[in-house]
């Protein structure tokens, strides 16, 4: 089946996608709860500060009381408004503070400060959520913050004790079917190299994705990630059934000393992109559509016998590098026909990761402006904890006991003496 890519393949890649809108009405509800409540930590933790005592705390030096809230009132916040009620203090000294307690944060007569603006409305848009915000507030605003040095590491020290706990919590009752895998890199920091943010995603007996592990490390060499799949391992983790990544040598070296047995399959969106990368434009679309085609095929024998004719019309239009790209690891790209049918759409592509550090994408861009790496982490792991709220079990979920329980499938349907 030639498709005659020398001769009358189209001129120029597709189209490019409009841009989604960012802001969905759930979305937009979220986010502006998030700024309510994160504004409303902001100004208790800086009454605290004034009064050198928190909330309940007695004693002290005697700079004033705490006198309920001011009548509620909106705040400007980016395209909304949230509603606010703002603390008081009364019976404060002359000496400590000759026109009593201001909030710096939201001025008397200003509906908001130029710095709390711009903070609310980065927080707004990308919706960060209450206890996300110090790297956004300290890269923003540095020393002139409104709240010490001593309100941000209390603000900060309880998620990032969430994030080691989470770190260290074990795996013994779980089993998990399937596991995606992928490094997504951050610019933060003042390191030379970029550091990659090693993630894990598993699927567990019940069809229930569940974020592993999100670890930092170099790039995303074998050792970075055999550290990954140790920690695992060593935290009750038993071996996956299958992992799904891209092309990175690092990940599959690791799998091979940590779990050797562990079956692979790769990316076909990558191997898509590899392909494209070494052909001229004009025979982009063209060849997209075939190699979409042949991943989609209804079973493993078709499926290679495209594939084997788009490389050899490749190799027929003069490009041989890109015709062996197409065959190259060939059985790692067709694992997944070995397991249900109902899951083929999950399995091809490292798409459940990526459509989650999308999610992160349009809420945050903060980690290109987090002070070190670790900032950027753990906001990462808070922004994906609230995305995974909503995250729902994978199409064909009640199969998965029976991949777990050593059924056998053949081009996605159970074999003869299993159906029988």
């Amino acid at each position: 089946m030639a498709k005659g890519y020398a001769v009358g393949a189209q001129g120029a890649s597709e189209a490019v996608t409009p841009t989604r809108a960012l802001l969905s009405e759930e979305l937009d509800r979220v986010v502006r709860e998030g700024a309510r409540r994160m504004l409303a930590v902001m100004l208790e933790a800086e009454v605290d500060d004034f009064l050198r005592r928190a909330r309940y705390q007695r004693g002290g030096e005697g700079r004033g009381y705490r006198n309920g809230y001011a009548p509620k009132r909106t705040i400007g916040v980016g395209v909304g408004a949230i509603p606010i009620r703002q603390p008081r203090v009364s019976d404060v000294p002359e000496e400590v503070a000759p026109d009593g307690f201001h909030s710096q944060i939201v001025p008397r007569y200003q509906r908001l400060s130029a710095s709390a603006q711009q903070l609310l409305t980065r927080l707004y848009l990308e919706g960060v959520s209450t206890g996300d915000f110090e790297p956004v507030f300290r890269s923003l605003l540095g020393e002139t913050a409104p709240l010490s040095p001593s309100s941000i590491v209390r603000l900060k020290a309880d998620w990032q004790a969430e994030f080691d706990a989470w770190q260290k919590r074990r795996f013994d009752q779980e089993r998990y079917v399937y596991c995606w895998v992928d490094g997504i890199y951050l610019a933060a920091g003042q390191e030379d190299e970029k550091s990659a943010l090693l993630c894990v995603l598993g699927l567990r007996a019940d069809g229930q994705k569940e974020l592993l592990s999100l670890t930092l490390g170099y790039r995303e060499s074998t050792e970075s990630w055999a550290g990954v799949l140790r920690d695992l391992r060593e935290r009750g983790m038993r071996r996956p059934l299958l992992v799904i990544g891209d092309g990175a040598l690092g990940i599959w070296a690791a799998l091979g000393e940590v779990w050797p047995e562990c079956r692979r399959q790769r990316c076909w969106n990558h191997r898509v992109l590899n392909v494209l990368d070494a052909l001229p434009k004009r025979l982009w679309a063209q060849v997209r559509k075939d190699l979409r085609h042949a991943a989609t095929a209804a079973n493993r024998t078709e499926a290679k016998r495209q594939l084997e004719a788009i490389a050899a019309d490749l190799r027929q239009a003069g490009q041989a590098a890109a015709a062996e790209t197409v065959l190259r690891d060939l059985d790692d790209f067709l694992t997944f026909y070995d397991f249900p049918q109902e899951h083929w759409i999950h399995l091809r592509t490292t798409n459940p990761i990526e459509s989650i550090f999308a999610g992160v994408r349009l809420r945050t861009n903060v980690t290109k402006h987090a002070p070190n790496r670790e900032n950027a982490q753990y906001l990462v792991f808070k922004v994906i904890e609230r995305l995974s709220q909503n995250w729902r079990r994978i199409t064909g979920s009640n199969l998965c006991e029976l991949v777990l329980s050593g059924r056998t499938f053949v081009d996605g349907r159970l074999g003869d003496l299993d159906a029988a």
